[in-house]
């Protein structure tokens, strides 16, 4: 499928997720259990869809209007050295985010959060570092 095409169904289908949440919002006075939350989820979701819909047919565009920026933008894309710089930041934001994710499980324990709020993050917690450890031991192994 063409590109462009994708994205101009990614950009339709916010709009439409987006929509339908907000109708959803406003057509229902108490909702409760799952419908508490799942219009809200469809407008972040739908927010998000068409925001990278419509970020790519916008680059599509400005591409085809000037060739020679497409091609060192591409360059640019594929540059080790700008490859080695987002690694090595990609590095250091998971070495933040370890200790700031364990801090926040500690804090939201002691503050009395309910338990399966909790345990949802050191779950997600203990995944991030099992796969962390996974993918270093598969590339210890190839290199």
């Amino acid at each position: 499928m063409n590109k462009l095409v994708s994205s101009y169904i990614f950009s339709v289908l916010g709009i439409g997720l987006l929509a339908g949440g907000l109708y959803f919002i406003k057509a229902f006075e108490d909702p409760e259990g799952m419908l508490r939350a799942l219009p809200y989820i469809c407008v972040g979701v739908g927010c998000v869809i068409f925001g990278h819909g419509i970020g790519e047919v916008i680059l599509q565009h400005a591409m085809k209007r000037a060739p020679a920026a497409a091609k060192q933008l591409e360059i640019d894309q594929n540059d080790e050295r700008n490859l080695a710089i987002a690694n090595r930041a990609k590095a250091k934001a998971y070495d933040m985010m370890t200790f700031v994710f364990g801090a926040l499980i500690l804090a939201l324990s002691l503050m009395g959060v309910e338990l399966i709020v909790l345990l949802l993050l050191v779950f997600a917690y203990l995944f991030i570092l099992v796969s962390n450890s996974y993918y270093r031991f598969k590339y210890y192994k190839e290199m």
